[in-house]
């Protein structure tokens, strides 16, 4: 690796971009200091033998700024102290047959390392890995976990990205936690923030701003530089943390956060080179990357699926449900609400918007996505933002009938696109997911206020008294409100609840992966039975077709087509052409082809 300590021969390489220092000198915890040779391009490099794994190190500028490495592994006393010099290599891997899960078998599970477990640590975590096997979970994606200021955050407020956060636990700690999951047929997927760095604990800007460029603007101000002029640099600090995360640590995949927020108008996009660096460094064994994009494009998932990104985040699917079983119609809710078509198109194509004006921002929004394969779409009806972009954290159990819960579930457990659960989805957990950080001082304040500043557009919230009773995100209460409480979990309603999750995921593990690999794009149809209730058929490439018949409303529906072939799943009733209320129907139709 470029960037960082780097273990060589008995000795340490410290390497450092700062284009804008004269000078940079390395301190070691026992304040010995070196000067640094500085290079025509900007890096200052030092190679010692008076450090080792284990040493604390930071770098001084001119004016005697002291800054930790923007590179480094382990943060122990947070992201303005020191850096800690690790060994990668110190981690005895037992994963050497490991060669990763072919993404059709993915069930994912959603997770924030500190609200999984009360001690909200790796260590912890891994305890609980063998509750995920008795359920079914083939594939876990972890919340980012770069270092971030504080004791607690969700994530996207990191700032040293190749350390993982020390409230967690050590880098070896993370290790073990992989090396456990495959032990038991479990891949981990990372979630990482490459749109931009965190408020507080970033000295980039002091000494490398050309890391930012002004010409693009992002909702967290200046956009990285990816493509004026000195980006060289900044495409492979990026490039080169994405490679780190799958090969020091093993990961199964990336899950790369709002991308369309990523701006380069290079000809040749970071994001496509990332991709492809990446599929040549891990030549040999399955590596996913996943997108979130607003914009809902559709070439980044297009063509061959060794040369492409995996799939993305299908927000789409989420609010067409979330809206047929809750009722909601505010905000960006509006435009799914009451909206049989879109609910039929996203199941079936995936994006519901494939160039339709969308009145919420005013603007057309994605491609047509038909001719993508399903498996290209990850679908879920709870993740980390909506339920912690809520004012009150509240899960989707809060917010509809047990039914209509068990029914819209049904569907994107066991549909052709790849499921995704948030943690304690599977017992209906009651704690919720708020949003918290560990903030101090004036930035506190500003997020404090701008929490509740967001909601004051909302009707319910109009009133400032009712905005002053949203949970203050700084708050330790806060984030303690959002761990999950397991004991819950042996409590009947809840008892009951995972073994209903539990059964339905077999039944994807046995029916439906056998057919993914067989789906053909292009190839589904769809009709609209009435508002809420709608057929979808996926044809496969054997001559069967995957059948859904589902009513998302709290009456009777008259006007399905009689089953076809053998029922694969069923939840409710459905009798002579007519479906109960928060009924789904899945069934398999059509003999084999010799």
């Amino acid at each position: 690796m470029p960037f960082g300590a780097q273990l060589e021969a008995g000795a340490v390489r410290f390497r450092l971009f700062a284009p804008a220092q004269h000078s940079v000198t390395l301190v070691l915890e026992d304040n010995r200091a070196f000067p640094m040779h500085r290079t025509a391009d900007g890096w200052h490099e030092y190679v010692t033998a008076a450090a080792g794994p284990g040493t604390r190190y930071r770098f001084q500028l001119d004016d005697g700024l002291m800054v930790p490495d923007p590179a480094s592994r382990h943060q122990p006393e947070d992201v303005h102290g020191p850096s800690e010099v690790i060994d990668p290599a110190r981690h005895a891997w037992r994963d050497t047959d490991w060669r990763g899960r072919p993404w059709h078998e993915a069930i994912l599970y959603e997770l924030h390392i500190g609200a999984f477990t009360s001690e909200g640590t790796f260590r912890a975590a891994t305890e609980r890995l063998d509750d995920l096997v008795d359920l079914g979970i083939t594939a876990i994606e972890i919340m980012p976990v770069a270092d971030f200021p504080g004791g607690r955050n969700w994530g996207y407020d990191g700032v040293l990205f190749y350390a993982p956060d020390s409230a967690y636990g050590r880098p070896d700690d993370l290790r073990a936690f992989v090396d456990a999951a495959h032990a038991r047929g479990i891949m981990v997927i990372l979630d990482v923030v490459y749109n931009h760095f965190g408020p507080d604990g970033n000295y980039l800007h002091v000494y490398a701003p050309c890391f930012f460029t002004e010409r693009h603007q992002t909702p967290w101000g200046a956009g990285l530089n990816f493509d004026g002029r000195d980006s060289a640099v900044v495409r492979e600090f990026i490039i080169h943390n994405a490679l780190y995360w799958l090969e020091e640590f093993h990961l199964d995949g990336l899950r790369l956060d709002a991308v369309h927020s990523i701006l380069d108008d290079s000809a040749d996009p970071l994001l496509d080179e990332l991709e492809r660096r990446v599929r040549a460094a891990c030549g040999g064994r399955q590596v996913h990357l996943i997108l979130e994009n607003e914009e809902n494009e559709v070439l980044l998932l297009e063509g061959d699926p060794s040369s492409k990104f995996t799939a993305q985040w299908n927000d789409d699917i989420h609010h067409a449900l979330h809206t047929a079983i809750t009722g909601e119609d505010q905000g960006y809710y509006a435009d799914y609400a009451g909206d049989t078509e879109k609910l039929g198109r996203a199941l079936a194509e995936g994006f519901a918007f494939q160039g339709h004006h969308m009145p919420y921002r005013g603007t057309p929004r994605g491609a047509p996505s038909a001719h993508l394969l399903s498996t290209a779409f990850v679908a879920f009806l709870q993740n980390h933002d909506q339920i912690g972009n809520r004012a009150f954290g509240e899960r989707i159990t809060a917010l509809a009938p047990r039914a209509a819960v068990r029914a819209a579930a049904a569907i994107y457990l066991l549909g052709p696109q790849i499921p995704m659960l948030f943690m304690g989805e599977e017992w209906a957990a009651p704690q919720p997911f708020l949003f918290f950080c560990g903030f101090e001082g004036e930035l506190a304040d500003a997020v404090r206020a701008g929490r509740r500043a967001e909601f004051a557009r909302f009707p319910a919230f109009r009133d400032p008294e009712l905005r002053e009773r949203i949970p203050d995100p700084i708050a330790q209460s806060t984030y303690l409100a959002s761990k999950l409480e397991w004991s819950d979990r042996d409590r009947p309603e809840h008892l009951e609840w995972l073994d209903w999750y539990r059964h339905v995921i077999a039944a994807r593990r046995e029916h439906v992966w056998p057919l993914l690999p067989l789906l053909k794009g292009e190839i589904s149809t769809t009709r609209i039975v009435g508002p809420a209730a709608v057929e979808v058929e996926w044809d496969l490439e054997d001559g069967r077709r995957l059948c859904l018949a589902l009513n998302l409303t709290a009456g009777e529906r008259d006007g399905f087509s009689p089953q076809k072939g053998v029922a694969l799943w069923t939840e409710g009733a459905f009798e002579a052409g007519r479906a109960a209320a928060w009924s789904v129907r899945w069934s398999l139709d059509g003999a084999q082809a010799p």
